[in-house]
């Protein structure tokens, strides 16, 4: 079988993405080859730093893609730098949309239809004009319906809102909405997992009740499963999210659905600590990342744990 390669953007120059690289090639072999876009220089003095030594193999994007394995195949990004390891800051920001859209154009290209991406500074790359990394893939690729997943294979959670503050949730939260995500995660199940997952959705509301006469669990929640039921989805709620996480609940499920970020995703990272990814459905193609961020207070330590990545490359190696 003939793989196509899993492209990597590297991300925010200055976070454990490459420490964690360097592991993940010395921990686990792979079967398709991996072509990581980021600075040649940086590479170089973070893997001297670091105490690893590869193979590069540099790709000239103008000529024939030779990939090869058991080296590192490098697309290379200018990015001036005299260290190792330095603050994150805007000064990365060129380097960083230079690398989305080298990777953008090889994946439209039909190249690959799997893609990993580093973690960015929020703060700095970002500068509030988009929630996360999600929705700026969404938005760079024209797509409209998109849903993010923390995925383990045991237990996956999706927020309906991702990076919103808490005063902004209930606003954000429609039918429409609700039931487009879930209908993309429960396609995504069937067509790349080859599962009809069993899904569970929480309410918005401690214990799915309000002190206010509108209840948003019972005008917007309730219906929205109703509806998705008809359409003959395994499906069921709304959940008080307080006990829906406990075993012998949280067990009967593929997939758990929250309203809002931290509802679904403190829970699992609890659960699941780094043995989790991070996948966006409804992209033009699989987009995975591991489920950190760039962890500057980690730099240049070498402590920094590679499970996620491992799993993100692993997950998108059977495609």
């Amino acid at each position: 079988m003939n793989y196509k390669p899993i492209v990597i953007v590297a991300g925010e120059p200055n976070s454990i993405f490459l420490e964690i690289f360097f592991k993940t090639l010395k921990r686990k072999k792979f079967k398709s080859p991996l072509l990581i876009i980021c600075s040649h220089n940086l590479l170089l003095m973070q893997m001297k730093k670091l105490n690893y030594n590869y193979k590069i193999n540099l790709i000239d994007i103008n000529n024939k893609l030779n990939l090869k394995k058991n080296c590192i195949n490098l697309i290379n990004i200018e990015y001036k730098t005299q260290k190792a390891f330095d603050k994150i800051s805007s000064k990365s920001n060129n380097y960083i949309k230079n690398s989305f859209d080298l990777a953008i154009k090889l994946l439209n290209s039909g190249l690959s239809n799997k893609f990993i991406n580093g973690p960015i500074s929020k703060k700095h790359f970002l500068k509030n004009r988009y929630l996360g990394v999600t929705e700026y893939l969404a938005k760079k690729t024209n797509c409209n319906k998109f849903a993010m997943i923390i995925y383990n294979k045991k237990l996956s959670v999706v927020p309906i809102t991702t990076h919103l503050p808490l005063k902004m949730v209930s606003k954000k939260l429609t039918k429409k909405e609700i039931i487009n995500k879930i209908q993309i995660i429960n396609n995504f199940y069937k067509e790349k997992l080859n599962k009809k997952p069993n899904i569970a959705v929480t309410g918005l509301n401690p214990h799915c009740e309000s002190v206010h006469k509108y209840n948003e669990d019972i005008g917007l929640i309730k219906p929205s499963v109703n509806y998705l039921k008809n359409k003959k989805l395994k499906i069921k709620g709304p959940f008080p999210a307080d006990t829906i996480f406990l075993k012998k609940n949280r067990k009967q499920f593929d997939i758990i659905v929250g309203m809002y970020h931290d509802q679904v995703l403190t829970p699992i990272k609890t659960i699941n600590e780094y043995d989790a990814i991070n996948i966006t459905a409804g992209l033009p193609f699989i987009r995975v990342s591991p489920d950190h961020g760039p962890n500057e207070k980690m730099l240049g330590k070498n402590k920094s744990n590679p499970l996620s990545l491992i799993n993100a490359i692993t997950f998108l190696d059977k495609f």
